[in-house]
């Protein structure tokens, strides 16, 4: 649970800049791998985390100028990055404008539960983590190259002169 607006903001630029990285590296052709036919297509769970910011933080009361939750998935992969990044920066923008410290501590309705806004914002980015995990396995599975988020991926151990982990 966030207890201070300042820190929030820390860990949501380093978080919204691995997201952003993920989705960055998105193709249109990787938009529909699925896992199976009843699961969310990779482009699917990426609009998945650009609608859900403004979704649950309307719930919130924090008003946010950005698509609506509901919008429809974009056709490229572009668009959905492209909305990711503007959704996020007016998040922060809403952040820093409306609330306060003391904002953090009230309690709101959400999902049938009573939530602390400042709880509501590490499950925001618990949920973002979550999903970027999924989608780097839809991207392996689309022959993607993986952007390092946590640390190396395959492909970036050459780069720092070190041989990737066995199998």
């Amino acid at each position: 649970m966030f207890l201070a607006v300042s820190t929030f903001l820390q860990a949501w630029e380093k978080e919204a800049e691995s997201t952003q990285r993920i989705l960055d590296a998105l193709s249109d052709d990787s938009l529909n791998q699925l896992v199976t036919a009843q699961d969310r297509s990779l482009g699917r769970i990426a609009w998945h985390l650009v609608t859900t910011i403004p979704e649950m933080m309307a719930k919130t009361g924090l008003i946010l100028e950005s698509i609506n939750g509901d919008a429809p998935l974009p056709k490229t992969a572009k668009e959905i990055s492209h909305n990711y990044r503007e959704v996020s920066n007016s998040f922060v923008t809403a952040i820093r404008n409306q609330w306060n410290d003391q904002t953090l501590l009230e309690k709101r309705d959400m999902y049938g539960e009573t939530w602390i806004n400042g709880s509501t914002l590490s499950a925001l980015i618990d949920h973002q983590i979550h999903h970027r995990g999924q989608m780097t396995v839809l991207m392996r599975q689309a022959g993607l190259k993986v952007p390092g988020i946590y640390g190396p991926t395959r492909e970036d151990w050459s780069q720092i002169g070190m041989e990737p982990p066995l199998v």
